[in-house]
């Protein structure tokens, strides 16, 4: 609940010397004869390629720009498209565009040339849209001359409430995706910092980046989704158990959500207990049964810290875990819940569940995390508790004392006490039924302890397939029995 403490990598303001101006990274790139491509935008106006003419020198950079605006020429150009802004159809642009400039002129100056292509499909404001503003944008380039092509795609969110101002960021983000992507390729922290070089975090948010290619054969996406939010670009991100990131929108629209957040170093009998027994009671709720549904697993960059720093291995041998059985990762800055609430109302309308452990719903009921609102409590359980979402709550054996606490017992402040029999009674707070109770002693911090220290007890306190894994890759630090 402790909101996090992270050490964060603050973006450079517009206009200071911690980066490179735009107007600099176009005309750069322009005086550079071995850079070479193709521009092609969709919504927003050709406000990318408009940086490269206007800071001079463009006829050493541009072969060829264009945008195909009717939907007819578009699915007669890239073939057809169930949404125009998705990164299918941003696919089907970066195909047809460099497959088209490499067969012109790679014969011609392919041996002293970088070609690329850079793509965008925008929705930005206008008199018929009224709703979240957002696009795809990528790159596609060959990092030395004659190499295969190397990529970069992101989804970017601009908060900017006017459509002027909301074209002049997709102009500068594209130049800096180009300009990373041509010079920074080596160095994918600067790469990532760089995107929101003269714009920072007010007007843009970066919420997904994936990298692919001989340019980045030692880059693991779920490391820059990770990144991502920790530089500030964006709140949260997400990938799938397998590694590929995604989008939000296209994995949480219109669906029902369970989330469960943790530590998950490791993931536990009980972790998954509890995430079983929430499902078992989410699933009879109104409108759940049947319908899609979501299971995410969260960490926020609190739960990510040792020592006060995040340690990239630490992290991907967590998730490694968590793709082990199955499942969608979330990463957020969402210390308070009420926070992550308001992000999952953003893509759907239907119900969300939280599943917890007592300590949890006990920090929840904790003042001193509500003093930024003016509300205070009341405010944040307006927020959360909106759209009748549900909180599943894990019962807590208690070590010293070895009394269980639940959601029925659980004693709060006496002036809130009122407050939580109201959330009780009607069902927003439930205690989890039908869970295991040999599995309330397990915590992940002592099965961690036992891991690294040649403890083989801490084989029980896992899923059978968890152990496996953690023995065969030596995850978390695991040392060998003597």
């Amino acid at each position: 609940m402790a909101t996090s403490q992270a050490k964060f990598v603050c973006l450079p303001e517009p206009g200071t010397a911690g980066s490179v101006g735009t107007q600099q990274k176009a005309l750069q790139i322009n005086l550079d004869p071995t850079k070479y491509g193709a521009f092609a935008e969709i919504g927003a106006g050709q406000e990318v390629a408009r940086w490269f003419f206007r800071v001079g020198g463009a006829s050493g950079t541009i072969a060829k720009t264009m945008s195909a605006y009717d939907m007819t020429v578009s699915d007669a150009i890239y073939g057809p498209s169930e949404r125009y802004v998705s990164r299918s159809r941003l696919a089907q642009m970066l195909d047809h565009e460099y497959t088209l400039l490499v067969q012109r002129l790679a014969a011609k100056r392919g041996a002293t040339t970088r070609f690329f292509v850079f793509a965008d499909t925008v929705a930005a404001q206008s008199y018929q849209r009224r709703d979240e503003c957002h696009g795809w944008m990528g790159v596609r380039f060959q990092h030395q001359p004659g190499a295969d092509a190397s990529e970069v795609i992101v989804h970017v969110r601009m908060v900017d409430r006017e459509n002027l101002q909301q074209q002049e960021a997709v102009g500068i983000m594209g130049v800096n995706l180009i300009y990373a992507a041509m010079n920074l390729e080596s160095n994918l922290d600067e790469f990532l910092r760089s995107l929101a070089d003269d714009l920072g975090p007010a007007r843009v948010e970066v919420d997904m980046a994936k990298f692919c290619g001989p340019a980045f054969r030692n880059c693991d996406n779920r490391l820059i989704s990770l990144k991502l939010v920790q530089f500030g670009l964006t709140n949260a991100a997400m990938f799938t158990a397998d590694g590929e990131v995604i989008q939000a929108s296209e994995v949480l629209y219109k669906k029902n959500i369970l989330v469960e957040r943790g530590t998950f170093r490791p993931l536990t009998n009980a972790t998954l207990d509890m995430l079983q027994c929430a499902r078992a009671q989410f699933v009879q709720e109104p409108g759940v049964l049947g319908e899609d549904l979501l299971v995410l697993m969260e960490m926020t960059l609190h739960n990510l810290l040792d020592g006060g720093i995040i340690d990239a291995q630490d992290f991907l041998d967590r998730v490694d875990l968590l793709g082990t059985v199955g499942k969608t990762v979330l990463i957020s800055d969402y210390g308070e819940y009420h926070r992550l609430a308001a992000y999952l109302f953003r893509y759907t309308k239907k119900k969300i569940g939280i599943a917890m452990g007592v300590p949890s719903l006990r920090e929840i009921f904790d003042e001193k995390y509500y003093t930024d609102l003016e509300g205070g409590i009341l405010e944040s359980f307006g927020r959360l508790f909106k759209n009748e979402l549900k909180l599943y709550v894990y019962p807590f054996l208690d070590p010293t004392t070895g009394a269980v606490i639940t959601a029925g017992n659980l004693r709060v402040e006496p002036h809130l006490r009122h407050l939580y029999e109201y959330l009780m009674e009607n069902h927003y707070i439930q205690g989890l039924r039908e869970y295991n109770p040999s599995y309330l002693p397990m915590f992940s911090r002592d099965a961690l302890a036992r891991i690294r220290s040649g403890d083989t007890s801490w084989e029980t306190m896992v899923p059978a397939e968890v152990a496996e894994r953690i023995k065969e890759r030596r995850l978390l630090g695991y040392k060998p029995p003597a």
